[in-house]
């Protein structure tokens, strides 16, 4: 399945690119499709920080996101990183002192809040306790008369020097001069550069095992391992997760080795919250290809099989067999570069090293099974001695495994 995003960069006065605005796309039309905006968003985010990644969008910049109100209004800053995100309040939200109440919330968390395509409303009475919470202001050069552009830079400058002003939708180098002379800091338009869209592959949902999912975790006290069994019969939500401990403030303190310790590392409020965030986006009647539910079923019988090997040797770190089988397509199902990929994920040196082809103590198991997933009796004979595996008992690995693979899809 392929995802879409819209980045179209933001430059400083020296031309340098400081920021990206990420634009919600479907296709690759470089235009915004008639789709609703809260779904937009949500899109936007997930694409950016689960699918692709967001230090692949942004490039270590900070991204703007349009807000509506109802995201807003929502938890959803939660699930992000005030350094990664500037929260872009779309110019139909309404200036209400309950807006400003929230955007206050949302500076204490450490995010920095954006006004787009801004027009001073001489009704408005709230611009005195919002201004002192703004720390960027768009304004459209496409649409806005002068004299409405001079009522802000004037306003900011003479009340509100904190807040940096950015020219948006500037198509000339008069333009450019004109926003420069009037005191803007920042510019964004087709004059620098038109949005590029970024396409990727992402994994395609099993809507069924988000439903079960979600009803394990409205129990009282849901049981991890039950969870954790769930969560690794579905790729999409197993690569989400670990994108998911990777974008955390958890990072650097673990590398994960079994989907069971992600979960507890992400915390079950995080996932509930995550889930639900991704179940929005996922439930809208995709159907999968062919070509990915095989790559998928392959990928399942690699884990179940590498999980049954180790636990048959013996391997206290068996989880993390499970997590070389299941991820050794990820390159052919994302179709991106698998050293690009493992990146963006937390395992161990090992299990990466292993997905990359290097020989380690894995190498064998994963070996075996794609050898079975084959069924290269040939290789098989020569795998097994190392495993301490007899030839009599592969029948018997392959059905169950097979049968495992089939059933989670």
């Amino acid at each position: 399945m392929e995802v879409f995003i819209g980045r179209q960069p933001i430059f400083n006065l020296h031309e340098q690119i400081v920021a990206y605005e990420l634009l919600y796309r479907n296709n690759n039309v470089n235009a915004f499709p008639d789709v609703d905006s809260d779904a937009a968003t949500v899109d936007v985010l997930v694409n950016s920080f689960l699918s692709i990644g967001i230090d692949e969008v942004t490039k270590g910049k900070p991204c703007f996101v349009n807000f509506t109100e109802n995201l807003l209004m929502s938890s959803i800053e939660e699930f992000l990183n005030p350094s990664q995100v500037v929260i872009e309040i779309l110019e139909d939200v309404p200036l209400t002192p309950k807006l400003v109440d929230r955007i206050i919330e949302l500076k204490s968390h450490g995010f920095k809040i954006a006004l787009d395509d801004f027009i001073l409303k001489e009704d408005s009475q709230v611009y005195e306790s919002l201004f002192p919470h703004i720390d960027f202001i768009k304004v459209d050069f496409l649409l806005s008369s002068v004299l409405e552009r001079m009522e802000i830079e004037n306003l900011v400058k003479e009340n509100f020097p904190h807040i940096q002003l950015l020219a948006e939708k500037v198509e000339t180098q008069q333009q450019f001069k004109i926003a420069m002379h009037s005191g803007y800091e920042l510019f964004q338009g087709y004059f620098f550069e038109q949005p590029q869209i970024i396409k990727a592959m992402d994994i395609p949902a099993n809507a069924i095992q988000y439903f079960h999912i979600i009803s394990l975790l409205k129990e009282e006290e849901p049981n991890v391992h039950l969870l954790a069994e769930n969560i690794e019969r579905d790729i999409s939500l197993t690569y989400k997760l670990l994108q998911m401990i990777n974008n955390s403030n958890r990072r650097s303190k673990s590398k994960v080795r079994s989907i069971k310790q992600a979960i507890l590392l992400l915390g079950l409020a995080n996932l509930r919250k995550w889930i639900y965030l991704l179940a929005l986006r996922e439930f809208d009647g995709k159907t999968d290809s062919d070509l990915f539910q095989e790559l998928m079923c392959t990928s399942l019988f690699r884990a179940k099989v590498c999980e049954k090997l180790a636990k048959l040797s013996y391997k206290e770190n068996f989880s993390e067999y499970f997590l070389v089988g299941m991820f050794s397509l990820i390159d052919t199902i994302l179709q991106r570069p698998m050293h690009a990929i493992l990146q963006q994920l937390p395992f161990s040196e090992a299990i990466s090293e292993t997905i990359l082809g290097g020989q380690t103590e894995m190498t064998p198991y994963l070996e075996f099974s794609i050898a079975l997933g084959k069924l290269d009796w040939q290789r098989l004979e020569q795998l097994a001695p190392q495993l301490n595996l007899e030839m009599t008992s592969i029948d018997l690995l392959y059905n169950e495994a097979l049968e495992w693979a089939e059933t989670s899809l």
